[in-house]
């Protein structure tokens, strides 16, 4: 069996939700997942994705990345066309609101999310784009 620090995409989520997080919460460098769930925007579909996160300030954060790619994540642009998502944290899952930091917010939570997952300021080098910080709010 695979270990969970070696999952990634639908194999990590599948894992992750089969065990209520037991099994994928913990990844690599000591981060943290979640799993996010969102409409597709054309399909209106649920997506699912393992993301690393941080609580921050009783609200949870994560980053639209994408490896430093020039576009966004496709639920990155799923949550802007809804913003109404759920998230599970091992086995709590619930109802949140995700936004985007706000310039004055995003320091100190860019901050955070680099101190879990320090690539996060390499990917931003590779891309023109400015990678945003995602807000989720228990709704």
């Amino acid at each position: 069996m695979t270990s969970s620090i070696d999952l990634h995409g639908a194999p990590h989520v599948a894992r992750y939700l089969e065990t209520d997080g037991e099994d994928g919460f913990h990844w690599r460098h000591g981060t943290e997942i979640l799993i996010l769930f969102t409409r597709g925007r054309r399909s209106g579909e649920e997506r699912t994705n393992a993301l690393i996160f941080r609580e921050y300030q009783g609200k949870y954060l994560v980053v639209a990345s994408k490896g430093g790619a020039p576009q966004p994540p496709s639920w990155f642009v799923n949550l802007t066309a809804d913003p109404h998502v759920e998230v599970q944290i091992k086995a709590d899952r619930f109802p949140a609101v995700a936004r985007v930091a706000t310039p004055e917010e995003k320091p100190a939570m860019w901050a955070a999310m680099t101190e879990a997952w320090p690539d996060y300021d390499a990917y931003q080098k590779k891309t023109d784009r400015e990678i945003p910080v995602v807000v989720l709010e228990r709704a």
